[in-house]
């Protein structure tokens, strides 16, 4: 096992589906997983795992939550100091990828693999902020031209 510690995060469903596919690479290095908590998610995956709760812009605490998933964030980031980021998306993981950034981690964000020709709101955002943003279609690279193309996770 690498000394290296990994984060990986992504929200839930579809996206954490995706970020599984990448259960080598939690065997190889160190690293732990942030999540949503959904009903369901609970069962041990042999990978320490940090639940964030599961948010949705539209209702009508949103900003409320997101608050508390900043300080969670902060909280995590403070107990693991990962020196990596890989990030499937997606809301609920913004505030930990931004974090990330902000204190000097590595971030490699994958766009998500439902997208063949629009990005999601989170790949806009962390387009800008990623140091390697893997899109899993050809087609995406008009969209994100700097981003980098190895086929999909699935």
């Amino acid at each position: 096992m690498s000394n290296k510690k990994i984060c990986f995060c992504s929200s839930s469903g579809g996206h954490f589906e995706q970020l599984m596919m990448m259960r080598p690479l939690m065997e190889k290095y160190d690293g732990f997983i942030i999540t949503e908590k959904i009903e369901g998610n609970n069962e041990d995956i042999g990978v320490k795992t940090y639940y964030l709760p599961q948010i949705n812009r539209l209702e009508k605490l949103f900003f409320i939550k997101l608050i508390l998933i900043f300080l969670k964030s902060i909280y995590i980031y403070v107990m693991e100091r990962p020196q990596v980021t890989i990030s499937t998306g997606v809301l609920a993981t913004i505030p930990f990828c931004l974090l990330s950034k902000l204190f000097g981690t590595k971030i490699i964000y994958i766009e998500s693999f439902a997208k063949i020709n629009t990005p999601t709101k989170t790949g806009n955002l962390l387009y800008r902020y990623a140091d390697r943003f893997y899109v899993q279609w050809e087609s995406m690279l008009e969209i994100y031209p700097n981003a980098i193309y190895k086929g999909r996770l699935y």
